[in-house]
């Protein structure tokens, strides 16, 4: 019996020995990954890569919050440039696209409707040079971004209701537009808040 006895009092002994093991190493990875981890990176991040770390904010003049550059915007004014379809109409509480296949009826009736808003909105541009990238969804629902054909293609429209030049116009497509990432990756293109913002200081100054 005394045999059994200590044998049970070793294996309590080993198994609350291992218990305390465990919660102590349960207790150091919380520390380390739930708390000093999160807060180094954070700090890190606002330290290295403020303005990215805070959402890329873009702001006016004025210094308040208009959007951010991540996140597309509905611009609606035909006076302004118009960017990409979104079916989540850029909620950026969450992304995603309706991801219709090319044989579904609503995804016809959806291009059909944005080719009758181009052709309102745009009656000197044929519909032969409208750039895809308006009539298509991005896939996230969110891009902020249209090649620099897309922004080309509504400048007879701007141009006609602001009364600044095309010149200008162009101008301001041109230093608006980015280039392919490292020179290699992605494809050249606009941030369209950005360039909003641009034009709208121009009709501000009153330059045609």
């Amino acid at each position: 019996m005394a045999v059994i006895k200590s044998g049970k009092q070793s294996w309590l002994s080993a198994s609350g020995s291992a218990l305390w093991a465990a919660l102590r190493f349960s207790i150091i990875f919380i520390v380390l990954c739930g708390i000093i981890y999160p807060l180094a990176s954070t700090g890190l991040a606002q330290i290295l890569f403020p303005w990215q770390a805070n959402g890329s904010l873009v702001k006016d003049s004025q210094g308040d919050v208009i959007g951010s550059e991540l996140i597309g915007q509905s611009f609606t004014d035909p006076k302004l440039f118009h960017g990409r379809i979104s079916s989540i109409d850029y909620n950026g509480a969450g992304s995603g696209s309706s991801n219709y296949a090319s044989s579904n009826p609503k995804l016809m009736q959806r291009m059909e409707s944005s080719l009758e808003a181009w052709k309102k909105d745009n009656l000197d541009m044929p519909l032969s040079k409208l750039p895809i990238d308006l009539i298509t969804n991005s896939g996230s629902g969110l891009d902020p971004h249209i090649t620099p054909q897309a922004a080309e293609s509504q400048i007879p429209r701007i141009s006609k209701l602001t009364g600044i030049s095309v010149d200008i116009l162009e101008l301001l497509v041109q230093d608006a537009t980015s280039g392919r990432d490292l020179g290699l990756f992605g494809q050249p293109r606009i941030n369209v808040l950005r360039l909003n913002m641009e034009l709208q200081e121009q009709i501000a100054r009153g330059n045609s």
